[in-house]
């Protein structure tokens, strides 16, 4: 699929999704771009600003199979994964597939769920399978996890750690909508007699694997690249970082700056892209020292800083 046509086809998604989510294009668009990069998005917001709707609205408006599974404290691997089965009649194990086995998996609460059953969610998000007594089952394709965390009521949570929260191409929160969104909200709710609002299909299982192949065509010129290595290296070395960006985290950001460009229907990226999509990207990845959390520092604030330090390249 060419450029333009993705572009096209990504415009048409967005619009599906806004006829059921009140929300920021911009925060759509993120959510997108996390799909288009072929990784997986964490929604971290308050109750009931939209990240399940927003989850339903993707996986409806993109043609996919969805499941989505309640995090909890007593949450078992098998309960995502699936397990084996004895059947009596046939004397065999037969294996009964998890709610993971769909094309997108709302993870909801992801961090009220034990460390262990957390792990096996892991291995799903890196390597498409899941292992069950020692029997690797391949993952439906495509494949991604759209999680969600509750910033209040952290009593009986458990926090993800660094390793996996490095999993997720992008970070976002949806926010609550501006006055003129919620009056829209009600008028919508005014007009149907289901609660929850309903998307159109727009695309099918195989042209979200066309869309999620256009990234690749997208031209990155050396200086946006080195460009790109050194926002990472900057977050290393500030002193209110403990850990900063990793290499796979840069490879996040490289692969989530075409994926905007996609979005944008251009077949290279520019610097406007990276600064973009760096907060959703780069934020999430820090840890910040003991000192930068009494003194309330914001990782936000670390990109804002670093992507004000580092030269900007002029493209010719």
């Amino acid at each position: 699929m060419d450029i333009d046509t993705a572009s096209e086809t990504c415009a048409e998604v967005l619009d599906a999704i806004s006829e059921a989510v009140i929300a920021d294009r911009a925060f759509l668009e993120t959510v997108l771009t996390g799909v288009l990069a072929r990784g997986h998005v964490l929604l971290e917001d308050v109750p009931g600003t939209g990240k399940t709707l927003t989850a339903r609205s993707v996986a409806t408006a993109l043609g996919l199979s969805f499941s989505r599974v309640q995090f909890t404290p007593d949450l078992l691997p098998a309960d995502v994964t699936g397990t084996n089965i004895y059947d009596e009649r046939e004397r065999t194990f037969e294996f009964s597939p998890g709610p993971i086995f769909a094309n997108v998996v709302l993870a909801d609460e992801i961090n009220r769920a034990p460390p262990k059953t957390q792990a096996a969610l892991l291995e799903a998000m890196e390597e498409g399978q899941v292992t069950v007594d020692g029997e690797t089952h391949q993952l439906p394709r495509p494949f991604f996890v759209i999680a969600t965390q509750n910033p209040v009521e952290q009593e009986g949570t458990f926090t993800l750690p660094e390793a996996q929260v490095d999993r997720f191409v992008v970070k976002s929160a949806i926010g609550y909508p501006d006055l003129d969104g919620e009056v829209e909200l009600l008028h919508r709710r005014a007009g149907r007699s289901e609660q929850s609002p309903s998307v159109e299909r727009v695309l099918d299982r195989d042209t979200v694997a066309a869309i999620r192949r256009a990234p690749e065509s997208v031209r990155v010129e050396d200086d946006l690249l080195e460009y790109m290595a050194k926002l990472a290296r900057e977050t290393r070395t500030d002193r209110r970082v403990r850990i900063g960006v990793s290499p796979r985290g840069t490879q996040r950001l490289f692969e989530a700056t075409r994926a905007r460009a996609v979005i944008e229907g251009r077949e290279f990226v520019t610097p406007d892209d990276v600064k973009r999509v760096s907060q959703s990207v780069l934020a999430h990845r820090l840890v910040l020292t003991p000192d930068a959390r009494v003194e309330d520092v914001q990782k936000s604030d670390v990109v804002d800083d670093v992507l004000g330090r580092v030269t900007v390249p002029t493209l010719e």
